[in-house]
């Protein structure tokens, strides 16, 4: 599956070993697979996490500053609060699973990560000891870093969207043909 707006590139179109290599990838959905495998188990694993004491306390001091989730913990305390967010982390896994057999379900898993990855993104600059300072220079620390990777996980939601979206295009095409 091409990238949205993108032409199709097929493996003989393709000159260089670099750009065979590349068709090679895009043929065999390899980005595809990677990101919604990689998500789907990135999910399940945390939010089971986040439905441990360990887990609930480890996120704490990240939701409690956060202005936009952080009522979430006034309203239901942080055992609570993060059971829902390991729940929801999981309604969006088996949604993007759900995704291969039926498209437009595999976009509704993505538009919930996409919030909940906007959300935490914006903890790095709501969460005090996201910065170091090293030698006069300003550096993420290991929690920046850690609340960083969803940024990136934002961009992949992004994606899944994207493809579903594709696909449920064309699947509503096919049955309109």
């Amino acid at each position: 599956m091409n990238a949205p707006g993108s032409a199709a590139v097929s493996y003989g179109q393709a000159n260089s070993r670099l750009t065979k290599l590349a068709a090679w990838i895009d043929e065999r959905n390899l980005p595809f697979l990677v990101t919604s495998i990689g998500m789907i188990v990135m999910l399940l694993w945390a939010g089971a996490y986040k439905m441990t004491v360990p887990g609930a306390d480890g996120i704490t001091p990240l939701v409690t500053h956060s202005p936009l989730i952080g009522w979430h913990f006034k309203v239901f305390g942080p055992y609570i609060g993060s059971d829902l967010i390991g729940l929801t982390e999981w309604i969006a896994a088996i949604l993007f699973l759900a995704g291969y057999l039926r498209p437009k379900v595999g976009i509704v898993g993505g538009l919930i990560a996409t919030l909940m990855f906007f959300i935490t993104s914006t903890m790095i600059m709501t969460t005090p000891g996201t910065t170091t300072v090293v030698h006069g220079m300003r550096y993420m620390s290991f929690l920046g870093l850690f609340l960083f990777k969803d940024v990136i996980s934002l961009g992949a939601s992004l994606y899944l969207i994207s493809y579903f979206g594709k696909k449920a295009i064309q699947l509503e095409n096919t049955a309109n043909s």
